[in-house]
């Protein structure tokens, strides 16, 4: 059973926003902020440690990383409608990367108050361990970029089927549930081959 097709004067592909954004299209640049911003601030949410939050939280990072890449659209070339949200999230995994480094070099860091109590693990960290978190980004960056990208829009950010058929260009709902179940096999033979 096939979904009706979505009218395409209410839902314009990011590919076609992007080219609109090359082209100095500002309400497109307003409508690709809009559409990824909540779907971003989701994800990142709890990415970065309390110890790590003083003048910029994850909200900036997130902001900051989205605006880079939208300054930089003419380096993006999108192979399907699910790369520039892949895209999105290595910009802010590295900018959250980078500002870790940045106030590991920062000398004299105070404590912080006990309203906000220090820890070195992010939300994400403290749920699954640091050890985990590692391994799983290990074993993610080895598989295959359709496989990379249907995981991480079903576990990380929460996409339906539909959504990561669309993105990765399966033609059902049902083939991108057998992708992302396959990835997940080979995700977690990863992570095994790779336990101590």
């Amino acid at each position: 059973m096939r979904n009706p097709p979505q009218d395409e004067s209410k839902i314009e592909s990011t590919a076609r926003l992007l080219g609109r954004v090359r082209d100095g299209d500002e309400a497109a640049r307003e409508r690709l902020v809009s559409r990824y911003l909540p779907l971003i601030r989701r994800w990142a949410h709890g990415r970065l440690p309390n110890y790590a939050r003083d003048i910029s939280d994850t909200d900036d990072l997130v902001q900051v990383a989205l605006l880079r890449a939208l300054n930089r659209v003419e380096d993006f070339v999108p192979r399907h409608e699910g790369a520039f949200l892949a895209y999105l999230r290595s910009i802010v995994l590295n900018s959250v990367r980078d500002e870790l480094r940045r106030v590991a070099r920062r000398p004299g860091r105070g404590q912080l108050s006990d309203e906000h109590p220090a820890s070195g693990l992010s939300l994400v960290e403290q749920a699954i361990g640091r050890e985990a978190l590692e391994a799983y980004e290990t074993a993610l960056s080895k598989l295959a970029t359709d496989h990379q990208e249907a995981v991480i829009m079903r576990i990380e950010f929460g996409c339906t089927y539909r959504e990561i058929a669309d993105a990765v260009g399966k033609p059902t709902a049902n083939a991108a549930r057998m992708t992302v179940s396959r990835a997940l096999i080979r995700l977690a033979e990863e992570i095994d081959d790779h336990r101590p």
